[in-house]
């Protein structure tokens, strides 16, 4: 006869009893984790999160309060969760689990790894560590009222890096308010602006400098203290962005100056964040109205694909701000604007502000039609969700922990019943891919650039730690001489960061070899020289994923691939791309398919099917093993945007 310890047999009790785990994030879906794991019976748990918490995360993450904000979440999360349970183990650490600190032996010393992160860079990191440690990883995220889970096991199942990526579509607020580094960064402060001024006031839209942003300071009392200066500044009265705009009768003028001016001079005063980035160029409104010419255009074609000056920006800011500031006097006292961008005022706002931010940054500046393209609609993060996904963790970790890692499985969760009435479908594993630059035997990519342009810092930052996802890489030219381009000991190549890649002799056909040593992963980086790529691009991967969906496939196609049936075409773990949770998912536009990638699935708007499309072709390929039945695991809403 089985034991039971509760609902668990006894041997899986006592291994929940004596098992480590690491849980790599106290966010949304972490909070809900921890309560989980510890009722299930997980008594020995460490969790990081480099966070601190905010007002605007009371609404879903509920182990804290309002005592809590400015406080270490993996600290308050640690706190809390004992009250559930006051004899488990846990520890707790305010850091980022990408500090080297935390190194291969560290991740050793856990039976099981458990994601709840949100953001990609940290999502690449902690695949490879626990690639290199040999130690189950499962990977999770959510967006709106989808969700998703999987596991990744070395040799066993496809890894997170296996399938290339569509453009990361969700953004920290501390990116947004302090250090963009794409347009669409701007676009969301942008948005963001528009209803801090005319719109619908939200904590989680702040546009001013974020002083409590993470990257400032490693101490926590620091953090803590700088979340909450804004509250405790002498008899100074805190004014919302809103109010402040109306005592001024929405000069346009004055917000100009406010907004790129003195923001960006009190951003600058935050100098940790420009060690390592080009600083921001503050923007006078009077300068610019006497050195630049208003009508400056670039570009060609219909005027919404055309680029202004900076001139030309500031005077639309001007003139839309005055238009917005008609439609809400029209409106009555009290009334709030929705923006909407076929709205041509609220667009015209947007269009400016955002351009305008870009210009400060050092960004190149969009079309209106840009950046409509671009601008689409906000899905809030649900607590619910949330709480879904984290159950289908811990049972993805109770099969590990029972030696039945075969039994594990990719599950999706849709907002609406499927066909065959089914919320949660789940999916076989996908083996690991041949071609993965990270889990295969001996990773290599081929990349695309012009030695005579690209400086050894692009290769370095651009290339590898932003595209590759390494941490500290070592760069070796393989030249028979072993050059060291590139070393992570401080001090010993900077030398070599301003000079081009052609100054060390490499040309078309030259290989590098990357290491990093403290995520135990070595590259070969093939290098083809060409002179002709598109404007404004640095570098291309051969052989990477498209920007844009692939084609959708024919009636006929959806016939074959399905082998008669509609309902048993099922998307693989590589189907639904990651973005980032507790922030802001972006969604291009309503017409949007999101390219195959990690987790990326296409959704067939007039049929119930959903078909896997190949990463580089964006045919379908071979159907997955079904796992619950023939049915499809769709939903009739619009293609599933990446998942976090």
């Amino acid at each position: 006869m089985v034991q039971l310890v509760g609902s668990l047999r006894k041997e899986l009790a006592d291994s929940l009893s004596a098992c480590r785990v690491l849980v790599v994030g106290a966010g949304g879906i972490g909070c809900e984790l921890l309560k989980n794991l510890v009722l299930t019976g997980f008594k020995n748990i460490e969790v990081i999160d480099l966070d601190t918490i905010d007002v605007s995360n009371l609404n879903r993450q509920f182990l804290f309060q309002k005592k809590h904000v400015g406080k270490s979440k993996a600290q308050v999360a640690k706190e809390s969760v004992l009250q559930f349970c006051p004899t488990a183990n846990i520890t707790a650490y305010h850091d980022s689990i990408m500090n080297p600190e935390y190194n291969v032996e560290f991740f050793r010393n856990f039976m099981l790894v458990m994601n709840a992160l949100d953001n990609r860079a940290a999502r690449n990191h902690v695949n490879r560590m626990c690639l290199a440690a040999d130690i189950p990883l499962i990977e999770s995220g959510t967006a709106g009222y989808l969700g998703q889970v999987t596991v990744i096991k070395k040799g066993l199942t496809e890894c997170y890096e296996c399938q290339p990526k569509p453009t990361q579509k969700t953004f920290p607020g501390c990116t947004i308010r302090n250090t963009p580094s794409e347009p669409i960064h701007c676009i969301v402060w942008a948005k963001y602006l528009f209803n801090q001024l005319f719109g619908e006031e939200d904590a989680d839209q702040e546009v001013s400098p974020d002083t409590a942003d993470p990257e400032l300071s490693w101490n926590p009392a620091d953090t803590e203290a700088r979340a909450t200066a804004s509250d405790q500044d002498g008899d100074i009265k805190r004014v919302s962005t809103k109010d402040w705009a109306r005592s001024t009768g929405y000069d346009a003028v004055k917000l100009f100056n406010k907004l790129f001016k003195d923001d960006i001079q009190y951003l600058l005063t935050m100098d940790k964040l420009w060690k390592k980035r080009k600083a921001p160029l503050p923007l006078d409104w009077l300068e610019i109205q006497k050195l630049a010419c208003p009508q400056e255009v670039t570009g060609t074609g219909l005027k919404d694909q055309q680029v202004l000056g900076v001139a030309g920006y500031s005077q639309l800011f001007s003139r839309s701000v005055e238009t917005l500031r008609s439609m809400l006097a029209d409106k009555g006292d009290g009334a709030e604007l929705v923006w909407d961008k076929d709205d041509p005022p609220a667009m015209d706002f947007v269009t400016a502000a955002a351009n305008l931010r870009m210009h400060i940054f050092s960004m190149n500046m969009k079309s209106r039609f840009d950046i409509k393209s671009m601008a689409g609609n906000i899905i809030p993060a649900i607590a619910t969700t949330n709480a879904v996904i984290a159950g289908l963790i811990v049972l993805e970790a109770l099969k590990i922990l029972s030696g039945d890692v075969e039994q594990c499985r990719t599950i999706f969760l849709n907002k609406q019943p499927n066909p065959r009435k089914k919320l949660l479908v789940p999916c076989a594993l996908d083996p690991p891919s041949a071609n993965c630059y990270v889990c295969a035997s001996k990773p290599e990519v081929t990349v695309k650039l012009n030695v005579h342009k690209t400086l050894v810092l692009a290769l370095q930052d651009k290339i590898l730690k932003e595209k590759f996802g390494m941490v500290a890489p070592d760069v070796q030219i393989e030249d028979g001489k072993g050059t060291i381009l590139i070393s992570s000991e401080e001090g010993e190549t900077e030398a070599n960061n301003s000079k081009f890649l052609s100054d060390f002799g490499i040309r078309h056909g030259s290989r590098l070899q990357v290491d990093d040593f403290l995520q135990d992963y070595t590259l070969l980086v093939n290098v083809i020289h060409c002179e002709d790529l598109e404007k404004d691009v640095e570098f291309e991967v051969v052989g990477d994923a498209p920007d844009k969906a692939p084609t959708p496939p024919s009636a006929q196609e959806d016939k074959n691939v399905a082998n008669g049936n509609k309902d048993s075409a099922e998307p693989s773990t590589s189907s639904k791309a990651p973005a980032e949770q507790d922030d802001v998912l972006i969604v291009d536009s309503d017409e949007e398919e999101p390219s195959s990638s990690t987790m990326d699935v296409r959704m067939e708007s007039g049929g119930h099917k959903r078909k896997l499309h190949d990463a580089e072709t964006g045919e379908a390929s071979a159907k997955r093993q079904r796992l619950d039945q023939p049915s499809a695991a769709d939903e009739d809403d619009d293609d599933i945007i990446a998942l976090d």
